[in-house]
């Protein structure tokens, strides 16, 4: 790719390289610490996730060297705190290295283990593992049957590398997600918060899906949720394992398979810039 950004070295001047892209409206600012010790800090991804005062972004995504795969992957949220997994912006992640090395196809160490990319006509899909079940792991506070959580709603409990709390609904529009979606992110049954989807399934192999996502709020996509999402609807009887998912920023599909839940979708590329030392040197 003609803009392809070089890993910056230590002995590089005190200014930051980023890069700004998104998969269905879900956006990111993405860092490329290849050759070099990771520099996302709590401060650093505070400051750029202000949308006011720094970059805004749903997550920050850092570029890692790979540890037996292509490349790893660190992620962030906008108040400062680490996430597991973010299926989007590995995503586009992806698609900007395919697009540098011209591969169709990529392997990336995150916190959720090894996961597999590939590109075909423009689309880019990622192979998010496993869903996760036991309640240690999603996790939640204590031994409870996760596909009907003792909350009002009923909801789904769900691991996809990060916590996910599936309700379902009669319509998806109609749910206040800035009332809900706080309130639930925070019971006490998740000891690390969770994400939290409201899906209304509208046939076996389609999904309306609006999300609250931990340490960010309403997002316009969710991509880890929408593997939450599919998972539990077919584990409630309510979908195929294959469906199309809408979300606010578009559509998705999902194929819940025997290696994995794959998402498949678009992602932009919109700009690439440099934070200034003085932006840096006021962290």
């Amino acid at each position: 790719m003609k803009d392809y950004i070089a890993p910056m070295t230590d002995s590089a001047p005190s200014s930051q390289t980023f890069m700004k892209m998104h998969g269905l409206g879900n956006d990111f600012v993405i860092i490329d610490s290849r050759g070099r010790s990771a520099v996302t800090t709590p401060g650093l991804a505070r400051a750029l996730g202000d949308r006011h005062r720094g970059v805004g972004f749903d997550q920050l995504a850092e570029i890692r060297d790979g540890e037996g795969t292509d490349i790893s992957l660190d992620f962030w949220n906008s108040d400062g705190s680490r996430a597991g997994a973010c299926g989007n912006a590995t995503r586009c992640v992806a698609a900007h290295v395919m697009g540098e090395t011209g591969s169709t196809s990529l392997t990336i160490r995150t916190a959720r283990g090894a996961l597999s990319a590939r590109i075909d006509e423009g689309m880019v899909s990622v192979n998010m593992g496993q869903p996760q079940f036991a309640w240690d792991e999603i996790p939640l506070s204590r031994d409870v049957d996760h596909r009907h959580l003792p909350l009002e709603g009923d909801p789904v409990a769900v691991g996809m590398g990060n916590p996910h709390c599936v309700f379902f609904v009669p319509d998806a529009e109609a749910v206040p997600l800035t009332d809900w979606g706080p309130k639930v992110e925070h019971d006490p049954l998740f000891p690390e918060a969770t994400n939290v989807e409201f899906a209304e399934v509208r046939a076996r192999d389609e999904i309306r899906m609006r999300v609250w996502e931990r340490g960010t709020g309403v997002t316009l996509a969710c991509g880890s949720g929408a593997c939450a999402t599919a998972v539990a609807a077919h584990l409630r009887g309510l979908t195929d394992r294959r469906v199309r998912m809408e979300l606010d920023g578009g559509w998705l599909v999902l194929d819940w398979r025997e290696d994995g839940v794959w998402m498949t979708g678009p992602t932009a590329h919109v700009f690439t810039a440099a934070l200034t030392p003085a932006f840096l040197d006021a962290l």
